[in-house]
């Protein structure tokens, strides 16, 4: 199945500090538009609080029942809204416990939120994104803390943004940013980053672009393909800057090699303020073909 019907349950990984706020407003809108569950997911590392005689046990129930009572107050105020949802506390490496909440509710989505300030930089990405990215069975939402304040406020009915990331994901990163443009009736904006040989022969790359992605010419929400010279990253963040996306959809691999931060998406994680939604190849199969309007523009 694809993004729009795999989206029954979100995972909203909550730290109870506030960087996770402006991520559960994310989920909160994409709950309301599919009828979707929240899982709120609070995961109590003892690393975290350890001396080195580790944490007494009256310490962690102290912890787990605060964490727990804050949890039930957020679900009060989603029920109000006519959403539903469920909170899980647990002790234990956060990226598994946020694994092992994904699997057992067969989520469609996790979101998570990164701190935001001068871009999320690297150390506020951190390990838990990037392992969940490269683990997680479903889609990872990034958002940064302050993704909605100052210069950096999505436009009103802000565009989804697509990068054209030539992946075994890319199917899937197509399938998920066209339901996203067609539930929210937002613009979709397909980012191709030229190449410096494409440039030099004048090569406009777009209308084998979207003929490639199996984007055909009518359908109920416009559809823009942008040129941007350079890298992917340097063109996404280029395209971000210019059209303030309410959203960023890249196709992710799933596995790498490297230990550290790679590639496009995590550049991306680490630098932009648009929410990211990191899409993997696992919902290549099964597709749903969506017919889209089409106009080209570079730039």
């Amino acid at each position: 199945m694809g993004f729009a019907a795999n989206l029954k349950t979100i995972v909203v990984a909550t730290d109870l500090l506030g960087t996770s706020e402006a991520a559960l407003e994310y989920a909160r809108k994409l709950a309301s538009a599919y009828g979707a569950r929240l899982i709120l997911a609070h995961g109590l590392d003892p690393v975290d609080y350890a001396a080195v005689e580790g944490v007494p046990g009256r310490v962690l129930r102290r912890l787990t029942e605060d964490a727990r009572v804050s949890l039930d107050e957020m679900a009060s105020d989603l029920l109000r809204e006519g959403i539903h949802s469920h909170t899980e506390v647990r002790q234990g490496a956060v990226v598994q416990m946020l694994l092992d909440v994904i699997r057992q509710y067969n989520a469609g989505l996790i979101v998570l939120g990164t701190r935001g300030q001068h871009g999320a930089g690297p150390l506020a990405v951190g390990a838990i994104a990037e392992q969940l990215v490269r683990r997680a069975d479903c889609p990872v939402l990034a958002v940064a803390a302050d993704w909605n304040a100052g210069e950096y406020r999505p436009l009103p009915g802000g565009p989804v943004l697509l990068a054209m990331e030539r992946n075994e994901a890319l199917a899937s990163a197509v399938d998920a940013a066209s339901a996203l443009a067609h539930t929210f009736q937002r613009t979709l904006i397909v980012v191709h980053a030229r190449t410096a040989a494409e440039a030099s022969a004048f090569l406009n790359p777009c209308a084998s672009t979207l003929e490639q992605l199996g984007i055909a010419t009518t359908g109920d929400f416009p559809v823009r393909c942008v040129v941007k010279d350079g890298n992917p990253a340097e063109a996404l963040t280029q395209a971000v800057d210019q059209f303030k996306p309410s959203i960023l959809v890249i196709g992710v691999k799933r596995k790498s090699d490297s230990t550290g931060p790679h590639g496009t998406a995590f550049n991306l994680l680490a630098s932009s303020r648009a929410p990211v939604l990191c899409v993997p190849a696992a919902l290549a199969s099964d597709l749903p073909e969506i017919d889209v309007k089409v106009s080209v523009e570079i730039s």
